[in-house]
């Protein structure tokens, strides 16, 4: 089950680096763009690292409004979640 859940969060984060890096690319050539709701989306099923990663590495939709507040929001409700899930499993 654990090596299930691993190779889970490597496929999904590498997803979401991919999808941000594509969005930058489209952004710069002007083309056809990945929905903001996608990448949310991508962030909140686990790509949350990625995205963070790929926001600062990038220099990808840093100062964007509300995708920005969005992002940090879905991160503090999935921190939120572990943190539970360790307190739970400390028991």
């Amino acid at each position: 089950m654990f090596e299930i859940a691993v190779a889970y969060l490597v496929a999904i984060n590498g997803l979401t680096y991919a999808a941000f890096a594509l969005d930058k690319r489209a952004a710069e050539r002007r083309a056809w763009r990945v929905p903001e709701r996608r990448l949310l989306m991508l962030a909140a099923f686990g790509g949350t690292p990625a995205a963070m990663a790929a926001q600062q590495i990038l220099r990808h939709k840093t100062r964007k409004e509300p995708f920005r507040t969005s992002l940090w929001a879905i991160f503090a409700v999935q921190g939120a979640l572990l943190a539970f899930a360790a307190y739970r499993l400390a028991r």
